[in-house]
């Protein structure tokens, strides 16, 4: 089984960034390609953005498309969420989350296991 610890959320004003950071430890965590999804108070929670096993292949949600970048360091089985020109609207508890395949939407029944959370917050 592997365990995923998120970190990096806070608040932060319009307009400005933030890097959130997923650990990955326990059974084999570089087989996992690793997603974030992202839950605002009374919502669904929503697809944020995926990358493959080798780092090289991300995927976006169209709501964060040209703001935010995913990447993954292997060697330290972590995967990295630059946010950039963060909005109002992006606030929302932000969730890492793996799976053991590439194909397909991503969906949040498709992913597991995931970690705890972190909030962020951006005041506008």
């Amino acid at each position: 089984q592997v365990q995923l610890v998120e970190s990096g959320g806070g608040l932060v004003q319009a307009g400005g960034s933030l890097r959130l950071s997923c650990a990955a430890s326990g059974r084999s965590p570089r087989t996992y390609v690793m997603g974030w999804f992202r839950q605002a108070p009374g919502r669904e929670r929503e697809f944020v953005a995926a990358i493959t096993l080798s780092g090289s292949i991300p995927a976006y949600a169209d709501s964060v498309k040209g703001r935010f970048t995913l990447s993954r360091d292997n060697a330290k089985n972590t995967v990295y969420l630059q946010m950039n020109s963060l909005k109002a609207e992006d606030t929302a508890v932000y969730y890492c989350a793996g799976r053991e395949y590439w194909s397909g939407a991503f969906t949040y029944s498709s992913f597991g296991p995931w970690g705890q959370g972190t909030q962020v917050t951006v005041s506008s």
